[in-house]
């Protein structure tokens, strides 16, 4: 079977899309690739002199669709439902949500509002962000939430008796823990929505090892120092460049043959690099009993209920 490509993408006119920390990375190039086939894309993200820098680079491309920034800081819950409030009036429909933006291995610091960065950005802040436009998504046929993960959630557990990392703190393990909780939050979402009789879905996609920003000096002292002089060999054989790290975004963000609870990644070498494909998660991720308790935290947590 041949690979999956941004040919398949199909005519994305009419649709609106929007895509969190979409300046940079696999979210900046999701974006441009999904403008250049007509969708409507707006750039949701916090530093707005880099986001309109992004803007003028794909308006240069001549894309077919708009692009615009809704300038959001997803640490802070307040600019999330101020956010929300300002997309919604300015808006009539919300085909696709990408829940793309993240922090990775930061030493721990908190949110305005208290949390541990890592949990509260990868993790809160969008539950709270797509809680608040959900009635949006429901409202428009065909929508779709897409929720980025990692491969590195296969070596993430739930410590919800210190989820914010009061007690404990490794930067490597919180982060994760985060990217765990983005596939427990779907596929709880995902049985809500199910169960309602809703048509939107929620599929989740993962970069592989991609050339983002994102890893740029998280690891610090010689780990970083290593990768930069095997930079030429990992380059060529374990990593893939923005554009390949977003195609599993893509496809999760278009394919009509996806289901709800899909999960794609790359095809390659312990999904590192590659064309993407549907991959399977832990069985960390898929407990029904975790991805509840998380719910009910997450609601506590940030005050936002879903219509479902």
């Amino acid at each position: 079977m041949a690979k999956w490509t941004v040919d398949d993408i199909g005519d994305q006119s009419g649709r609106t899309v929007l895509i969190t920390g979409a300046n940079s990375g696999i979210g900046f190039a999701a974006a441009k690739e999904l403008a250049e086939h007509g969708a409507d894309v707006v750039l949701g993200c916090r530093n707005r002199a880099k986001a309109d820098d992004a803007v003028a680079e794909i308006e240069a491309a001549g894309p077919r669709g708009s692009v615009e920034v809704l300038e959001m800081d997803l640490a802070d819950l307040d600019s999330v439902a101020a956010a929300a409030e300002r997309f919604a009036a300015g808006h009539d429909r919300l085909d696709i949500l990408v829940n793309n933006a993240g922090v990775m291995a930061l030493p721990r610091t908190e949110t305005p509002q208290g949390f541990e960065m890592q949990f509260g950005v990868n993790h809160l802040g969008h539950y709270a962000f797509a809680g608040r436009l959900l009635p949006m998504l429901l409202d428009t046929e065909g929508s779709r939430l897409v929720v980025i993960s990692s491969i590195g959630h296969r070596s993430g557990r739930m410590n919800f008796d210190d989820l914010q990392g009061e007690q404990s703190y490794n930067r490597s393990g919180a982060y994760f823990q985060s990217k765990l909780a983005n596939l427990l939050y779907m596929n709880e979402l995902q049985r809500r929505l199910d169960e309602a009789g809703e048509s939107t879905i929620v599929t989740a996609a993962h970069p592989g090892i991609s050339t983002t920003n994102l890893t740029h000096g998280v690891l610090g002292g010689w780990v970083d120092r290593a990768f930069r002089w095997t930079a030429p060999v990992t380059n060529l054989w374990i990593t893939q460049p923005p554009e390949g790290g977003a195609l599993p975004t893509l496809r999760a963000a278009t394919d009509p043959d996806a289901d709800g609870g899909d999960y794609f990644g790359p095809d390659g070498f312990q999904e590192f690099r590659g064309g993407p494909v549907k991959v399977s998660m832990t069985k960390a991720a898929r407990d029904l009993d975790d991805a509840a308790r998380l719910w009910e935290m997450s609601q506590e947590l940030t005050g936002v209920t879903y219509p479902v």
